[in-house]
């Protein structure tokens, strides 16, 4: 709370602060308090407490020239009171620390600049929170809690925010995030990079957990914007990452390719009040070039020297939407046919709706549309919203406008961000 004698102003300005330290830097805190303590739970609730603590001190003392390092600080302190109290938490955790530095004698950490660390070390390893996605990425850990656990500590999710990407319940979420805790904690998984022959196997799940991250970044769960650009451009420089640590590795350029591909279109995307923009409406020129070739560069990398992965496939599908001039003169034959590749590789229901969306712009609404309607038994997309939107789409086109409302009335039902169902109503009101 603002201190004594600081006015409503200061206090929302300390608090926006506090926020903006939060969401660039929460996940370079947490990752250095687990690498410290080795307890997931122990690190978030001492870097609640330092949150807590900056927004009852920064109003009255002033922001920090280094609020990061503030922040670190602060939880360290709350960290080792909290062991002095607890000794049988503390011995637990002496031992965990002690499996680590058997497996790994851990780097010195930096903590100039903001407190937390400058990228790549000495060692010539990433920063800390790629230590901490490799664990949570870890083989012990069903598939399905590694991202989950992931998005949740290191690209700080709420749980509800989670659940809504893997279209789940949250307490189904809830459970599975603390089933992977325990994991860690019971298994003593170590917090640490694997070794040169461990990575290419553990690479999978932490390019799922890279690609998750940069989803919610694209498309927004929840909240009043339809893009969250803080995540997004995370991702992309976690996939940088990645890409510099595996360069033999043709998935983590073809991962790097498709986020650069899709988030080049960014600034095209909503409209001046922040309602979407859909892509044949949108301006192509506000697209950013230098990034779409960047990624064209990194397709041809993640195509060439074998068979195709469901990265670099989904990357050369955004790079022939990206070429087009217009959506007209997009190579939809192409398209559709890369969407078959991809669904040998990695069938989903959701690729499918991509698939029936495809044929509808090479072969008429009603082709699609009978493909779409197929998927109508399928559970997972009962709760997703572009499957909904894209038959009103298509009904519209076919003139069903009677069909078409009802679509959009289900879709406003679930769509998670206000832009979505501001876009929603507008329709309907067509």
């Amino acid at each position: 709370m603002p201190g004594e004698g600081v006015s409503p102003g200061e206090g929302r300005v300390a608090a926006e602060a506090v926020e903006a330290v939060f969401r660039e830097e929460r996940g370079l805190l947490l990752a250095s308090l687990v690498r410290r303590f080795g307890d997931l739970d122990l690190a978030e609730e001492v870097t609640s407490e330092a949150i807590e603590a900056a927004l009852r001190h920064w109003p009255a003392e002033g922001v920090p020239a280094r609020p990061g390092a503030w922040l670190l600080t602060t939880a360290r302190r709350r960290a080792v009171d909290r062991l002095r109290r607890d000794q049988a938490y503390a011995a637990r955790l002496a031992v965990l620390a002690a499996d680590a530095e058997r497996a790994e004698p851990a780097p010195a950490p930096d903590v100039s600049g903001s407190g937390f660390g400058s990228g790549l070390g000495s060692d010539g390893l990433p920063d800390e929170r790629l230590q901490l996605f490799f664990t949570c990425a870890h083989p012990a850990l069903a598939a399905e809690d590694r991202t989950a656990l992931t998005l949740r500590c290191l690209a700080g999710l709420t749980t509800p925010e989670v659940a809504r990407a893997f279209l789940v319940p949250t307490a189904t979420m809830a459970q599975r995030i603390v089933r992977a805790k325990k994991k860690i904690r019971e298994a003593r998984i170590p917090f640490r990079v694997p070794g040169p022959d461990e990575l290419p196997g553990r690479l999978p799940g932490v390019l799922q957990v890279v690609y998750s991250v940069f989803t919610e970044g694209y498309a927004a769960s929840s909240g009043p914007r339809l893009q969250r650009l803080d995540l997004a451009e995370e991702a992309i420089r976690l996939a940088r990452i990645l890409r510099r640590l595996l360069p033999a590795e043709r998935e983590s350029a073809g991962l790097l390719a498709l986020l650069l591909l899709v988030h080049a279109r960014r600034d095209a995307r909503t409209g001046p009040g922040g309602e979407p923009v859909l892509l044949e409406d949108q301006d192509r020129g506000r697209w950013d070039r230098p990034m779409i070739e960047e990624g064209r560069a990194l397709v041809v990398r993640a195509l060439t020297g074998g068979p195709a992965g469901p990265y670099g496939v989904q990357a050369a599908i955004a790079a022939l939407h990206d070429e087009a001039t217009d959506v007209a003169a997009t190579d939809w034959p192409q398209i559709v046919a890369l969407y078959d590749v991809l669904l040998t590789l990695t069938p989903s229901p959701v690729v499918e709706v991509n698939r029936a969306v495809a044929v509808a712009m090479r072969d008429g609404p009603g082709a699609g549309l009978a493909l779409l309607d197929a998927l109508a038994g399928e559970p997972r997309l009962r709760a997703y919203p572009p499957y909904v939107v894209a038959r009103g789409d298509l009904l519209g086109r076919l003139g069903r406008d009677g069909e078409a409302a009802a679509a959009y009335r289900e879709a406003l039902e679930l769509a998670g961000t206000e832009p979505e169902r501001a876009a929603l109503r507008r329709k309907l009101g067509e």
